[in-house]
C-alpha cells in the first residue's frame, strides 16, 4: 500500500440535526496540511478546543452505541460516521469545524449524502508518502462473545460477521476489499439501525431526539418498520463494517491488512483500535525513522523494483504531485562501479548519473497512479543529455525534475544533477508506465 497523502482542494460545509441531541449542527470541512491527520475543533467554545481524531482522545465513559471524543473538558459525540466517510475515501489531512458537541446525522442515515460533498470538491495528493500499519503477522482479539483478528493483506479487506436474534436481521457476514470507489459504492450507502426494543430504551434515557425512520433503520419482531425497503440484502452488516472503519481510522495511519471481526460494536472496535495502536507506538520507538514527511528508502523499495547494485536513489525530500520531484543519492567509495571505472581515479560513470536521474523522476510518474508498486517505468528516451563536473566518492547528488508533460501513461520531464549546488547533469527524459 503505497499512496501520498491527500487531502481536500477546498472548504464545504455539512449541516444537519445531530442524531441524539435533536439540536441543528454545523459542519465546516477544510483542507489541512501533510501529517496534519484528522483534527475535530469545537469553534462553539471559548478559547476553541481541537481534538485529534486518535483513540488516546476516546472518551471511554462515553461509549456506548456511538464513538465520543475528548479533551479538556470539550467532547464530541457520534463521530464514527464522518470518519468512516474520510477514511473510507482516503483523506488523509483534514480540519474539521464544529458549532456543538454532535456532528449532524446525514439524512438518511447514511454516509452517501456526505461523500458526495467530499466528491465536489474533489480531492488533492499532497506528495507525502503514507505510512500504514502494515500487519506483519496476526493480531487478535476477544472478549465476551465478539472477536477480532488482524492478519497480513496486500491492501485493506474488512470482513465481519453479525448475529441477532431478531430473524429479520438474523446472521450476515459480508467482505470487501475496500479503496474509495469500493467504499462509496457499497458501503457509504448502508444504514445505521436499531432494533425498536433499543429505541424506547434510548429515548426513555433522552437519547436519539434526532433520531425518526428517515434517518435511520427500525426493526421490531414484525419486520422493517420503514416504508423504504432495504438498500442490499446485507445492508445490516454493511453499516457494521462502515462503524469498523470509522472507529479504526482512530489508529492514526491506514491499516494495510485483513480486519477480521465477529459480533463487535463500538466498545470492542474501540479496544481493537488501541491494541493497533500501541503496536504503531512500538514500531516507531524501534524502527530508525527518516524526517517527517520523507520518502525514505523502505517506501521507495516499494515503489521501485531496483534492488543493490542498481537501486541509485536514497531518498525523495520533495514531491509535488505531477509537477516536480527532489531526490538525493549519496555517492560511497563502496560503489561496486568504481573498482573499475577507473581505478586510482574513481568517477561515477555518466550513463549511471543519468540512471540514478530516471530513477528519481520514476517515483514521481508512478506516484500519479493508485497502487504504484504493481507497475514499471520504461524510459523511451533521454535527449539533450549534458556532463558538466565529474562525480565521485563523498559527492551527494540532488536530482530535481519537472513535469514538462503528462498523457496518460507517457511522460516528459526535465532534470537536472547538483552537487553542492553547481550542476553536473542535465537530461530530457521520456517515459511510460507499463504493468509489472
Amino acid at each position: 500500500m503505497v499512496r501520498q497523502q491527500r487531502t481536500i482542494k477546498n472548504s464545504f460545509t455539512f449541516e444537519g440535526i445531530g442524531l441524539h441531541t435533536g439540536k441543528m449542527v454545523k459542519t465546516v470541512f477544510h483542507p489541512a496540511q501533510p501529517c496534519t491527520g484528522v483534527i475535530f475543533r469545537r469553534v462553539d467554545l471559548d478559547p476553541v478546543v481541537e481534538i485529534p481524531a486518535r483513540v488516546g482522545f476516546v472518551s471511554e465513559e462515553e461509549i456506548r452505541r456511538n464513538t465520543t471524543l475528548a479533551r479538556n473538558g470539550a467532547v464530541i459525540h457520534t463521530v464514527e460516521h464522518i470518519l468512516a466517510t474520510v477514511s473510507g475515501l482516503q483523506v488523509d489531512n483534514l480540519v474539521i469545524d464544529i458549532n456543538a458537541d454532535e456532528p449532524p446525522e446525514p439524512k438518511d442515515g447514511s454516509c452517501a449524502s456526505l461523500v458526495e460533498e467530499f466528491r465536489k470538491v474533489s480531492f488533492k495528493n499532497q506528495g507525502v508518502p503514507v505510512k500504514a500499519l502494515k500487519i506483519t503477522s496476526p493480531v487478535a482479539f476477544s472478549e465476551d462473545n465478539v472477536e477480532f483478528i488482524a492478519i497480513p493483506h496486500d491492501g485493506f479487506k474488512v470482513s465481519f460477521t453479525i448475529e441477532y436474534a431478531n430473524r429479520h436481521i438474523g446472521t450476515q457476514f459480508a467482505s470487501f476489499e475496500l479503496n474509495p470507489d469500493v467504499f462509496a459504492r457499497e458501503i457509504a450507502p448502508a444504514r445505521t439501525f436499531a432494533l425498536m426494543s433499543d429505541v424506547d430504551m434510548l429515548r426513555s434515557e433522552g437519547l436519539i431526539k434526532g433520531g425518526s425512520l428517515e434517518n435511520a433503520i427500525v426493526v421490531d419482531e414484525n419486520g422493517i418498520m420503514n416504508d423504504e425497503p432495504l438498500r442490499f440484502e446485507d445492508e445490516f452488516v454493511r453499516h457494521k463494517i462502515l462503524d469498523i472503519i470509522g472507529d479504526l481510522s482512530l489508529v492514526g495511519t491506514p491499516i494495510e491488512g485483513h480486519i477480521i471481526a465477529m459480533r463487535s460494536g463500538h466498545v470492542y472496535n474501540l479496544k481493537f483500535a488501541g491494541i493497533l495502536a500501541d503496536i504503531l507506538k512500538a514500531r516507531k520507538r524501534t524502527i530508525a525513522g527518516s524526517k517527517k514527511g520523507c520518502w525514505d528508502i523502505n517506501v521507495i523499495k516499494k515503489i521501485m523494483p531496483h534492488r543493490y547494485p542498481f537501486l541509485l536513489v536514497d531518498r525523495i525530500i520533495e514531491l509535488e504531485d505531477k509537477k516536480r520531484v527532489v531526490g538525493l543519492k549519496n555517492v560511497t567509495i563502496n560503489e561496486p562501479f568504481f573498482m573499475g571505472h577507473f581505478p586510482g581515479h574513481p568517477i561515477m560513470p555518466a550513463v549511471l548519473i543519468i540512471e540514478a536521474m530516471a530513477q528519481v523522476g520514476g517515483i514521481l510518474l508512478l506516484s500519479t497512479v493508485d497502487s504504484p508498486e504493481r507497475y514499471l517505468v520504461y524510459f523511451i528516451g533521454i535527449d539533450n543529455a549534458k556532463f558538466r563536473k565529474p562525480v565521485g566518492p563523498g559527492d551527494q547528488l540532488r536530482f530535481e525534475l519537472e513535469m514538462v508533460s503528462l498523457r496518460r501513461k507517457f511522460c516528459k520531464m526535465r532534470g537536472v544533477a547538483y552537487v553542492d549546488g553547481q550542476v553536473v547533469a542535465e537530461a530530457d527524459l521520456t517515459s511510460m508506465i507499463v504493468t509489472r
